[in-house]
């Protein structure tokens, strides 16, 4: 088994211009971040990011776009996803992220979060897409079916999804 990321785009920090850099996951790629993330398949996997050098920080801002197949939680049935998010990540050296106990509970400020460590001066923009795609993935996604399913295999009691209630939540479901 080898340590590579499926989706692995190793960026030199030497590298960085005014240009947004473009990731794109192949097919055979797509199949194996699939599988990593428990997903029926990924159609589409992109990403196009601006970076910025602070010193020996690298920002890198942009949008991730995915069209992937996962399973409705309730269901099992086939659940056609659409992802199209801002990202914001930040690259700093290994050196400078701060080792915590492992039962210690730490807060996280705001401009702390999404940091990822690298060591030499290249980091792996393509497994950072990845993370980002895994972390906006719905693991509890429920599709057209569930509420049928539910009752089928005895998950709501009869009458418990009546009532007007229900019907506002409902309502609220579909905006």
């Amino acid at each position: 088994m080898s340590d590579t990321p499926e989706f692995s785009r190793p960026f030199d920090i030497r590298g960085i211009t005014a240009e947004p850099v473009k990731l794109e996951a192949n097919e055979q790629e797509r199949a194996a971040l699939a599988e990593r993330f428990g997903l029926i398949s990924i159609g589409q996997l992109a990403a196009v990011l601006s970076l910025e050098a602070e010193g020996e920080q690298i920002a890198a801002k942009g949008t991730l776009t995915a069209d992937f197949v996962q399973s409705c939680a309730v269901s099992g049935d086939d659940l056609p996803m659409q992802i199209a998010d801002d990202i914001t990540l930040r690259f700093v050296p290994a050196a400078t992220l701060e080792a915590s106990e492992e039962d210690e509970e730490i807060e996280l400020e705001e401009d702390e979060l999404d940091e990822i460590g690298y060591e030499g001066t290249s980091f792996d923009l393509g497994e950072a897409v990845a993370q980002s795609l895994a972390l906006a993935i719905d693991p509890y996604a429920t599709g057209p079916e569930a509420d049928d399913a539910r009752r089928r295999h005895g998950m709501v009691e009869e009458g418990e999804a009546d009532g007007p209630l229900a019907d506002m939540l409902r309502g609220l479901k579909r905006d």
